[in-house]
C-alpha cells in the first residue's frame, strides 16, 4: 500500500469531493482507507469544510432530493440514513425541508400503485396490509399511507 503525504491526502480527498456531496462520515471513512492517522484524518476534515468541500447542510438537501426523488424513500427511511451518518439534527432538519409535499404525495401513490399490481391476498383487507407494510419498509408514515389505500374501506383500516 502506498504511504500518502499529508497534501497528498488533502488532494485525494478534494478529488474525492469535487465528484459528489460527500459527509464528514464518508471523507473520514475513505482516508482512513488510504492511511491517514487520526490527527491528519481530523486536521484535512477541517480543512475540507473550511474550504466548503465538506458541507453537512448542503449534503443533508442532496440527501433528501436523491432519496425521496430517485428512490422514492419515505421522510423515515431518510432521517434514519441521515441519523446513522451522525449528522447534525437542525442540518437533516433542513434538508428534509427540501421536499415538496405535493411531490411527495405523488411519490406516494405512485408507489402504491406499482405496488398494488403485484400484491395478492385473500381479501381486500390483506391486500391492503401487504401495501401497508411494504409502504412502511420504504420509509413512509402509517398515516401518510392510509391517505392513499383506496381498497380497504376506512372503517376497516381504522382498527
Amino acid at each position: 500500500m502506498k504511504i500518502y503525504t499529508e497534501s497528498e491526502l488533502k488532494n485525494k480527498a478534494e478529488a474525492y469531493c469535487v465528484r459528489t456531496e460527500r459527509c464528514p462520515e464518508e471523507v473520514a471513512q475513505k482516508l482512513e482507507q488510504w492511511g491517514a492517522t487520526e490527527e491528519e484524518n481530523a486536521r484535512i476534515l477541517a480543512m475540507l469544510q473550511q474550504d466548503r468541500f465538506i458541507d453537512t447542510c448542503r449534503y443533508c438537501k442532496a440527501f433528501v432530493r436523491d432519496k425521496y426523488r430517485f428512490a422514492r424513500w419515505g421522510r423515515n427511511k431518510i432521517i434514519q440514513a441521515l441519523r446513522m451518518k451522525h449528522l447534525p439534527s437542525d442540518d437533516i432538519s433542513a434538508g428534509l425541508e427540501e421536499i415538496d409535499d405535493e411531490e411527495y404525495s405523488r411519490i406516494l401513490r405512485e408507489v402504491l400503485a406499482q405496488k398494488r399490481k403485484s400484491v395478492t391476498g385473500k381479501t381486500e383487507y390483506e391486500r391492503a396490509m401487504k401495501l401497508l407494510r411494504y409502504a412502511v419498509t420504504k420509509g413512509y408514515t402509517v398515516d401518510e399511507i392510509k391517505r392513499y389505500v383506496h381498497q380497504v374501506s376506512e372503517d376497516e383500516f381504522m382498527d
